[in-house]
């Protein structure tokens, strides 16, 4: 992976290779960041840089031995170590690399729930105590080309705790020339004494040129097209690919979220109980999805109240609704709106019974959706 491959994020490309340059590598680095926002793509091209034998001011040369391993992701230097679902009490991510490799050079920007597809296993992974002592014996070892050992860990906040503590001794001391790059998406699940032992690197939402300009280079597509995907990506590039590739799951939501909205109005406790069995029969990725798109319905909806369809990122089928819906949406509401499904998501994430979780959020909004 090469700094020229990462879409946007320019003034984090060249932070990076600033401190490269000073000598001021951090021997932990917390690199954070939503969704789609590239930061595991940061971190290959950065792991790939200070590997190369040759490296130019701006990117690796890409022709040397180290580069070529590192670009198929099997440097010996190069560790990997990420959630996995498990098979035994000795499951590692050794025991999936050559499906992670496979799932991250097709798409460095994958969540977890393409590498949960890509495991084919529906079971939420983990990173398990086992995995403590593969990567304390691995950077124990002489680096095989004499330069860095890396480890890269792709979202820590799914290591277990057991797993974290056994852990920080090696973070705090770790042997010479051992870099340790922490990919996350959500640091405030981590354990304070893991993140206090690093040096955080803040990566934002790539903006919806950056998106378009990806989108059309990459696919060939229409810049009216490219433009549509980009404004409702919210800034993820994972995001952009899903709307593109697919409109099956954002019609489910659609339908769960127009459905859930009449019943709330209408005040159906029955038919709003049965809309929480069926949304809580879903995945939990699935869950999380929906109430980011309910989320973004309400905002979108709430927007519309201002006339400015330059702001709107709807399709035709949202926006159409929209503009019924809309006046329900108004000053007095959208934060307790907004704050209700924030909640509904956190308890999701922390394995809430979803049946409990949902049927609460729908009654709560027969209250918030005429006020």
């Amino acid at each position: 992976m090469f700094f020229s491959n990462i879409i946007g994020q320019d003034s984090v490309k060249q932070k990076l290779l600033q401190e490269i340059k000073e000598n001021r590598i951090a021997h932990a680095q917390l690199f954070c960041g939503p969704e789609g926002c590239g930061k595991l793509a940061l971190a290959l091209a950065y792991a790939q840089y200070l590997l190369c034998e040759h490296p130019t001011d701006g990117d690796a040369c890409g022709q040397c031995p180290s580069c070529k391993q590192a670009a198929k992701l099997e440097h010996p230097d190069l560790h990997f170590v990420f959630p996995v679902v498990k098979k035994s009490t000795t499951t590692v991510s050794d025991d999936f690399v050559k499906d992670w490799r496979e799932a991250v050079l097709a798409n460095p920007y994958m969540n977890l729930e393409e590498w949960m597809n890509a495991m084919g296993d529906e079971r939420q992974p983990s990173i398990y105590t086992a995995e403590s002592e593969n990567i304390t014996r691995k950077l124990s070892l002489k680096s095989f080309e004499g330069g860095y050992k890396i480890m890269i860990i792709w979202l820590p906040e799914k290591m277990q705790t057991e797993c974290a503590n056994k852990l920080l001794k090696i973070l705090e001391e770790p042997p010479a020339k051992t870099l340790f790059l922490l990919v996350s998406e959500h640091p405030e699940q981590m354990l304070p004494t893991i993140t206090s032992r690093t040096q955080r690197v803040d990566i934002p939402a790539l903006s919806p040129d950056d998106i378009q300009k990806a989108l059309m280079q990459n696919f060939g597509m229409e810049e009216g097209v490219a433009r549509g995907i980009a404004l409702s990506s919210g800034g993820s590039y994972q995001r952009a690919r899903q709307e593109m590739s697919t409109n099956d799951d954002r019609k489910f939501y659609f339908d769960m979220f127009v459905l859930i909205m009449r019943l709330s109005y209408m005040r159906k406790a029955k038919e709003m109980k049965q809309w929480s069995e069926a949304m809580a029969s879903k995945g939990k990725e699935k869950q999380k999805n929906f109430l980011e798109y309910a989320q973004h319905m309400l905002r979108e909806s709430f927007i519309n109240n201002f006339h400015k369809k330059e702001l709107n990122t709807m399709n035709n089928e949202e926006s159409n609704f929209a503009i019924k819906f809309s006046p329900f949406i108004n000053e007095r509401n959208i934060i307790g709106l907004m704050h209700e499904l924030s909640e509904a998501q956190i308890h999701i994430m922390q394995n809430v019974n979803p049946k409990i979780v949902f049927f609460d959020f729908a009654l709560k909004m027969t209250v918030l959706i005429k006020t």
